[in-house]
């Protein structure tokens, strides 16, 4: 058993919070802004309802084990203003965000020997109401440390694979290229089954270059052939599945463009290499964003 704090309750963190229950004897604490009467996310195998406490009050957080930050990679600062409670007696925290700078934006507020990033691959969705819909089968990526594999035996007994990878700059830059195609969705407004049409599916692989070639000068292993995996990722789920990017923009919410095709940009531009599909995604995505 653990205390376990998860700060960010949306699509991702109300997965993690139904996993962390399934595994059972924990002690969870949700961190949100509002106050949450309750958690109920809806799984492939049924409704779990989280049991858990609700903190709203930053300064007021009990100390525990283990911060699970699951916000969106633009509130990273906001996120960091639980440690100060939450972490007051040594807690561990993972990163589950997107992109590839985990560290980057939490070594201001966490020693790198209690900071451990973390990919995560789940079908889910957050409607406005609030219900979590948990379409699929989970997947985590933490490194091969005596930290991850801590983290991983938090979930033992729930359904989540956790694979223990000894490359995790591969395996971050792998889930960013995924991401990046995710950009077509929010542009064209429209659901995972945009990405059957043939012109749009070499449209995402171009896209997906690009990222392939950012990430090997970062130091990630990548196939040439991981757009064509991306593509057949993509075009296994059922063609209404909505991704997060797509959910922001469809929501009006702030949307993470920063941090997945922004990243991919950025670093781009410091090695030299050209990154003209994902640069446009980002000029017409924060375009749209100002309006």
């Amino acid at each position: 058993m653990a205390r376990i704090a998860i700060v960010g309750v949306g699509a991702i963190g109300g997965a993690i919070a139904a996993l962390l229950e399934n595994a059972g004897g924990h002690e969870i604490t949700l961190c949100t802004r509002r106050p949450l009467e309750q958690m109920t996310v809806t799984t492939p195998s049924g409704m779990v309802r989280v049991q858990a406490r609700n903190a709203t009050i930053p300064e007021k957080a009990e100390p525990v084990e283990w911060v699970i930050v699951a916000t969106k990679a633009y509130d990273s600062e906001a996120a960091a203003g639980w440690f100060s409670s939450l972490c007051s007696e040594g807690a561990a925290v993972a990163v589950v965000q997107n992109g590839v700078e985990h560290r980057e934006r939490f070594a201001p507020y966490v020693e790198e020997a209690r900071l451990l990033p973390v990919v995560i691959d789940c079908p889910v969705e957050r409607s406005d109401d609030g219900e979590v819909r948990v379409r699929g089968a989970a997947l985590m990526r933490v490194e091969d440390t005596s930290l991850g594999r801590g983290f991983a035996a938090l979930f033992a007994g729930s359904s989540v694979k956790i694979d223990l990878v000894p490359d995790f700059i591969t395996a971050a830059w792998w889930k960013l290229c995924l991401n990046s195609v995710g950009a077509l969705n929010a542009l064209t407004l429209q659901p995972a089954g945009l990405l059957r049409d043939e012109d749009m599916g070499r449209l995402a692989m171009d896209m997906v270059a690009e990222c392939v070639a950012v990430g090997r000068a970062e130091g990630a292993e990548l196939s040439d052939a991981l757009g064509e995996q991306v593509l057949v990722h993509y075009r296994a789920q059922p063609p209404d599945a909505v991704n997060s990017l797509l959910a922001d923009r469809l929501g009006g919410r702030r949307m993470e463009i920063d941090a997945r095709n922004g990243a991919i940009v950025r670093k781009g531009e410091k090695h030299g290499i050209s990154t003209p599909l994902n640069r446009m995604a980002v000029m017409l995505l924060n375009a749209q964003q100002r309006q």
